[in-house]
């Protein structure tokens, strides 16, 4: 693609500073492109007669070609209005509200892609959380994964590998209000998981992600590390599929090695990408941000 001009590219995020954020402005800057950062939170949404605007900081947002939202899920339910906002005044957008939405609820997330025929690990949620052994029975008994269906970055993920822990778990996360769902432990891959990077409808990086001695989770946030990896074409797919399925552009699909093949656990809508590009020595922010503008090239010349 030749160096683009004239193309506005808003970056939705909390803080330029952050690794993901300041690469996606380096790379934008190199494609000839001006990067625009937004805290989604300093967004003010009007509708009325005369149509939708977007106010930042109280002036109103005009002449953006195209939107990358990196929206974090503590903040999702803002971030989403923002994103349809946007979607309404006809601003293209990598990664619709919906699609997020989506792969924010866990358990939704999972519904779609088994329907789709993508394998995942098997998955309980319940309200009535007092039987707890037959809720482990159902993902194929001890140990298992307790997990928060909005955590993130492993935060909220647990073992169990005792009814009685199971059961003190669950009892502890849902005194606190929060909702859990149980999944199955892949034995084959524990301490270990793929992360594919797909952009606009193909694996652009991928990377084993092992963790620390003694930790079953291997998010890089907690202390694990990542190696580059050719994919299995059967992975590569499996990712790619995942994410037309989710309807997400630009996502980030975590899978487990078993057996018989892929399961894919989760996929982040706004994966970071700084260990991918550490491990991998690749340009991944150029790839997402290229994809970027010729989403807003297609749009404007269709």
């Amino acid at each position: 693609m030749s160096r683009v001009r004239h193309e506005r590219l808003c970056i939705l995020s909390r803080q330029k500073s952050l690794y993901s954020t300041a690469r996606l402005i380096e790379a934008a800057q190199a494609l000839g492109a001006s990067p625009i950062v937004i805290d989604t939170l300093r967004c003010t949404m009007v509708v009325g007669d005369d149509g939708s605007k977007l106010l930042y900081r109280g002036v109103s947002v005009t002449g953006l070609s195209v939107v990358i939202p990196r929206i974090g899920t503590s903040i999702t339910a803002y971030g989403m209005q923002v994103v349809n906002h946007l979607d309404s005044m006809r601003v293209p957008i990598v990664n619709s509200a919906h699609a997020i939405s989506r792969s924010r609820d866990k358990v939704r997330c999972l519904q779609v892609l088994t329907a789709g025929g993508v394998k995942v690990p098997r998955t309980v949620m319940a309200n009535d959380t007092v039987h707890i052994v037959r809720l482990v029975d159902a993902v194929g008994g001890l140990p298992c994964i307790i997990k928060l269906l909005r955590g993130t970055q492993g935060v909220g993920v647990m073992i169990a590998t005792t009814m009685t822990e199971a059961r003190t778990i669950v009892d502890t996360f849902t005194s606190l209000g929060q909702e859990i769902c149980l999944q199955e432990f892949i034995a084959e891959s524990s301490g270990r998981d793929l992360r594919a990077l797909v952009v606009g409808g193909r694996v652009v990086g991928a990377m084993r992600r092992q963790a620390r001695a003694g930790e079953f989770r291997s998010n890089l946030h907690r202390g694990g590390e990542g190696s580059p990896v050719t994919l299995d074409p059967v992975f590569e797919e499996t990712a790619v599929k995942a994410a037309r399925l989710i309807g997400l552009d630009i996502c980030g699909v975590d899978m487990l090695e078993g057996r018989d093949g892929p399961r894919v656990m989760e996929l982040n809508s706004s994966p970071g990408f700084e260990g991918l590009e550490h491990a991998t020595g690749q340009d991944i922010a150029t790839e997402m941000v290229r994809f970027a503008l010729e989403r807003a090239a297609a749009m404007r010349n269709g």
